[in-house]
């Protein structure tokens, strides 16, 4: 063969990989070859339905103690740019994919992703059934699973993962979260992404972040918004909060069983009414707690860019970034208000009902007066979003940051900054000129990438 033949074949072709063999603890069994990393991995097994974005799941502090499987079918073709990571490090146990891309095309490309999770050491593995395997977890549900190219035994695995600690009951936000305070600002943006994103507006607002496992993308959202930073430690007491005397408070995302992140919802108790609070995702589920609310898990959770959500205030559906595998019960936050809602007196299970009603319906809190519903799943009819009528407070389940995914949520940045200045109005934004909001598309600094 000629010189440049063995260079074509040596760029399309793969090198043989260990094999290896993923069990779920009912006793289904995939195999695949392992492409990055080795050894044995537990954790619970997902999937994440995003087209693109693939690097920002796979670095989301929110995957930690989890074997996570991409429904679409080539993942790793644009390769990999450190700037688009959400944390230092993945926090995931494993990743199960059907093809991973070795060879990438993209400008913005520095390293492949098989290369990316060698050197953090990620077990990735592919060849695997990806359709079959995502089918079985929406009919028998998120269940523990093993990850190994050391034992080929379905049964030994099986034995292995039944004997696995489960996700339910584990504190995994502690094991993501800063160790210390630290600033955010304006010089932490990536700036490879000036060719598309407008500079941040000006400092307006002081914000401590709880860090519960915090997307860098929802940080630099915030500060793109107007907010200067001081990022806290999950468990920060909110004396010390308070003391910092901010403009407001906001509660992130993370993994794991919001149950027995104590330290995080005993303090957001203390902080509701005595300054403005935003939470998105496990800090939705920090603020519901704090409420008193029941968190249920749910049978696989939501992970994807194309989750549909009803804003119950304006009647606009947004397409929606998820990933969360727990849920606020929202009638355990109190009993309906009939007059606020429609006159309406009981709750109901599936909140879809209130999107056909087209009723943002209000329950009585023993703890902190009114609260309205105001996002509901049209999936699966599951709460999405609440606003605290009372107290200046409000959260949401999903992602506003597009970071994978749509930017129709986008809005929920601007309406935190709107609550931080006052206005009972903050939510009522137009959603379809907002979700451009911020970008450029190629006409800022960087745009020469030819």
């Amino acid at each position: 063969m000629s010189d440049i033949s063995d260079m074509l074949v040596k760029g399309t072709s793969k090198a043989a990989g260990r094999s290896a063999l993923l069990v779920l603890e009912d006793g289904a069994a995939f195999r695949g070859t392992a492409r990055s990393g080795a050894g044995e991995v537990f954790g619970e097994i997902c999937f994440n339905t995003s087209l693109e974005g693939y690097l920002e799941v796979i670095t989301d502090p929110s995957y930690a103690g989890q074997i996570v499987a991409m429904t679409y079918p080539q993942i790793g073709n644009y390769g990999v740019n450190p700037e688009d990571c959400q944390s230092d490090a993945p926090a995931l146990r494993g990743l199960v994919v059907r093809d991973l891309c070795a060879t990438p095309s993209n400008w913005r490309s520095r390293l492949s992703l098989p290369e990316y999770l060698e050197s953090h050491g990620i077990l990735a593995v592919e060849g695997v059934d990806t359709r079959a395997l995502v089918r079985h977890v929406r009919d028998h549900g998120a269940q523990r699973a093993v990850l190994s190219t050391e034992d080929a035994s379905v049964e030994s695995l099986l034995a292995k993962v039944r004997a696995s600690k489960s996700i339910v009951g584990q504190n995994l936000a502690a094991t993501v979260s800063c160790a210390a305070p630290h600033a955010v600002g304006a010089d932490d943006l990536p700036q490879s992404h000036a060719f598309a994103v407008t500079p941040p507006a000006p400092a307006r607002f002081s914000v401590v972040a709880y860090d519960c496992g915090a997307k860098k993308s929802i940080l630099h959202n915030l500060v793109r918004s107007g907010c200067a930073l001081t990022v806290v430690p999950w468990d920060t007491p909110a004396e010390e909060v308070l003391a910092l005397h901010p403009d407001g408070v906001f509660l992130s995302n993370g993994p794991g069983d919001p149950e027995a992140v104590a330290g995080t919802y005993t303090q957001v108790e203390k902080l509701l009414g005595q300054v403005p609070v935003f939470g998105i995702c496990l800090g939705h589920q920090m603020m519901s707690k704090a409420a008193g609310a029941a968190i249920e898990k749910l049978k696989f959770g939501h992970r994807g860019g194309n989750h549909p959500v009803m804003n119950l205030l304006t009647g606009r559906v947004e397409i929606t970034a998820q990933n969360h595998g727990f849920g606020l019960v929202f009638p355990s936050l109190g009993p309906l208000v009939p007059e606020l809602s429609g006159g309406f007196k009981g709750h109901e299970d599936d909140l879809r009902f209130w999107a056909r009603a087209r009723i943002a319906p209000v329950v009585q809190n023993e703890r902190f007066g009114r609260i309205r519903l105001t996002h509901v799943n049209l999936n699966d009819g599951t709460a999405e979003g609440i606003a605290f009528l009372d107290i200046p407070a409000f959260s949401v389940q999903y992602h506003p940051e597009a970071s994978p995914g749509p930017t129709d949520a986008h809005y929920l940045f601007t309406a935190f900054s709107r609550l931080m200045e006052g206005r009972e109005d903050y939510l009522d934004i137009d959603i379809a000129a907002d979700r451009l909001a911020g970008w450029e598309f190629g006409s800022g600094k960087g745009a020469s990438h030819a």
